[in-house]
């Protein structure tokens, strides 16, 4: 039985649903620390994050056991606090994650642990808050509910106002998610302002070539897209896929290298990667699904630009260990090269590409 049973409750004690804070009726019986107002809430919560952390609540939701000296309650308090940041991170990349694949309804409850874990861990008024809120507030806006985006930014840019060292990662992010507010207006001035300002800030923090700097290229392109101004949006799509392409590509020459070697230091083959969180795996994806959409749908379209997009997306699907993804991807490239009598050094580069993907499938890394 998971309900809650109001005479079984301390005096005094509040049990709050983990995802509104309503009154709690029911818990967790795998963990037993987490509550919930309605089975809708519990299924939301296991369905997005509970199932990922269920076990690992239960030390932070828990009275510290006793200690027999002070230097092993320092030593417990810091496995505490680490496990505390574990969890704000992965609940935060957890939630990146699903936003990026259009799952905002599962995003919530994950970017509401993050809050939670960074509430208790930094205070109520911390600039470390502030990631969370904008990534409930982004939620917000891909469920339509603008007036509760605004709210979450609202408190974001509060929270970031009373700082005095607040991080130029920090101001980007704040006014990419403003820029995205904006955008959901149709106040598209509004929304170029925001997103230069998060351009500005995202290439004093990373630089302008990065990969979380093209974010801020990405949504700009998409307003002047949808002002039909296609040459400047067609501009920005190019910049955000080169950028893309550069990052994959010097990572697919150092696998490259490492795979020639066969074996590390361990004997064991070496194994692709992309380098990338999960967050900004499905952040790539997303990203350049979209511009290659844009490719193709376009009047006049770019063989050669297409093809480019198709190579950055065939290089990221194969570090990720996708090889079904990867082929499709450059069985159409070399389709396009063919069809299209582009460049046989093209041609050649793809069939290579293609050729390093076969050999995966028939050799799998174990």
């Amino acid at each position: 039985m998971n309900v809650i049973y109001p005479l079984a409750v301390p005096k005094g004690r509040r049990l709050s649903c983990e995802v509104c804070e309503a009154p709690a009726e029911r818990v967790c019986t795998a963990c037993t620390v987490t509550y919930y107002c309605s089975v809708v809430h519990q299924k939301a919560d296991w369905r997005s994050i509970h199932e990922k952390i269920c076990q690992l609540l239960i030390p932070l939701r828990t009275s510290m056991p006793f200690y027999n000296s002070e230097e092993e309650w320092q030593h417990g308090l810091q496995q505490l606090q680490q496990r505390q940041k574990h969890l704000i991170e992965f609940c935060y990349t957890v939630a990146q994650k699903y936003l990026f694949e259009g799952k905002h309804e599962d995003a919530v409850p994950a970017a509401l642990h993050s809050l939670r874990f960074r509430m208790a861990m930094h205070g109520l008024s911390s600039v470390e808050l502030v990631p969370a809120y904008l990534l409930l507030a982004e939620a917000s806006l891909g469920l339509g509910r603008i007036v509760q985006a605004e709210e979450y930014l609202s408190q974001a840019q509060w929270t970031v106002l009373k700082s005095t060292d607040c991080s130029n990662a920090t101001y980007s992010l704040l006014h990419r998610n403003l820029g995205l507010l904006y955008i959901a207006k149709e106040n598209y001035e509004e929304a170029r302002y925001h997103l230069a300002n998060d351009i500005y800030f995202a290439s004093c923090a990373f630089g302008t070539e990065d990969i979380r700097t093209s974010g801020g290229y990405f949504h700009l392109a998409n307003i002047f897209y949808n002002l039909k101004k296609l040459d400047l949006a067609d501009t920005l799509y190019t910049k955000v896929s080169e950028i893309w392409h550069k990052y994959l590509n010097d990572h697919y020459q150092v696998l490259s290298q490492a795979r020639n070697q066969q074996i590390d230091l361990l004997g064991k083959r070496f194994v692709n990667d992309t380098g990338l969180d999960e967050a900004q795996e499905a952040e790539a994806i997303q990203i350049l699904t979209s511009i290659l959409n844009f490719r193709e749908s376009a009047s006049d379209k770019s063989p050669q630009k297409t093809v480019f997009v198709l190579k950055t997306l065939i290089m990221l699907y194969y570090q990720m260990m996708n090889s079904s993804k990867a082929q499709e991807y450059a069985m159409k490239a070399l389709t396009l090269v063919k069809d299209q009598q582009l460049d046989v050094q093209e041609q050649n580069n793809i069939q290579e590409l293609l050729s390093l993907i076969s050999a995966e499938e028939d050799h799998p890394i174990t």
